[in-house]
């Protein structure tokens, strides 16, 4: 397994991370926890040492999973991973969303709470899921700082903010990571977020590197979903917006195809050359709830991309090509990193 360091502040990771959110939350169906913790196990056992949960995925569900399976990982395994948590999220008792909490009080009750969930004495990266409107971000990003202080955080991440955000976050501790969507079909953060990144020598770790299956190349007009799938509120596989989705895919299966790769891993193997190509440290997520999916997604790591084969990539899904935003309106309006 490769490796990357997450900026010039933060720790080195492997060179693909793994999103746990799938096994507890957001994608509705039955979800296998024997599966789910052999899935962690298998990527442990690949290399992979960055695991990233939300206190708030399942309301605490995921962090209970990762906590059993790293007790029953093997010492080595164990010992290498690294955990990146996101809080702040309201939940009602319904499973509503509620708003967004950063205040340095609340912190505290957040990082207590993950912290006896996890079963560990600290965590590696910590940052607010989304900016609290409410709280300047200095005091946020302070309030994790002094965790750092006192040992319970090892780094200081942020998440979906803009470029002015990040600016000010800077300016109160070392950022290790922004953790931001970004894919062949969400491109937003190359115009000014990425820069500023590259500029302040914080490293980026995307999200939704497949938009939530959507780019896998297993994706079909006919596939149906439960009330629990957030896709089912998602734009970009509603009606006309699928159709043209999809036929995104198309094209980049024509490609995937000469290269004798699946979809998956050629929009992975992308996602993975922006680093060098933009003198960034990108390390993607890829939020794997199966051994096999997992498998698929290691095996971008193969893939070797060229001048021509990322050309040929972007011209048959251009930038700002897909239809549908990316979230449903109220879900944009609260992304900092949407704000101009």
């Amino acid at each position: 397994m490769q490796n990357r360091q997450l900026g010039t502040s933060g720790p080195h990771v492997s060179a693909i991370g793994l999103g746990c959110m799938g096994m507890s939350a957001m994608y509705g169906g039955d979800v296998d926890r024997a599966e789910s913790i052999a899935t962690i196990h298998a990527a442990l056992d690949a290399g992979i040492t960055l695991l990233d949960t939300g206190d708030f995925y399942g309301m605490g569900h995921n962090e209970l999973l990762i906590n059993e399976a790293l007790r029953t990982a093997p010492a080595a395994h164990r010992e290498r991973a690294l955990t990146s948590v996101k809080f702040g999220a309201l939940r009602g008792p319904d499973g509503a969303w509620t708003g967004f909490d950063g205040r340095p009080a609340a912190i505290k009750n957040f990082l207590a709470y993950s912290l006896q969930r996890l079963g560990t004495d600290h965590i590696d990266i910590y940052r607010i899921a989304r900016l609290d409107p409410a709280v300047p971000i200095e005091e946020t990003v302070g309030a994790i700082a002094e965790a750092v202080q006192a040992g319970y955080v090892r780094h200081i991440g942020l998440s979906e903010v803009g470029a002015e955000t990040i600016r000010r976050a800077a300016t109160v501790a070392p950022i290790s990571d922004l953790q931001i969507e970004y894919s062949l079909v969400a491109r937003g953060i190359e115009d000014e977020i990425l820069p500023v990144c590259r500029e302040l020598g914080i490293g980026i770790t995307p999200y939704g590197v497949l938009s939530r299956g959507l780019i896998s190349g297993h994706w079909n007009r006919e596939r149906t979903t439960d009330a629990q799938d957030f896709r089912n509120r998602a734009p970009r596989f509603q009606g006309e917006n699928l159709d043209r989705n999809l036929e995104l895919v198309e094209a980049l299966r024509k490609i995937a195809d000469a290269k004798g790769v699946s979809v998956a891993q050629i929009a992975i193997a992308w996602v993975l050359a922006q680093g060098v190509r933009r003198s960034t440290a990108i390390v993607p997520l890829v939020g794997s709830r199966r051994r096999d999916q997992l498998a698929e997604a290691l095996g971008a790591l193969d893939v070797t991309l060229d001048a021509d084969d990322l050309a040929a990539i972007e011209e048959a899904v251009p930038a700002d090509a897909a239809a549908g935003a990316r979230y449903p309106e109220a879900q944009m309006a609260s992304l900092d990193s949407e704000k101009k």
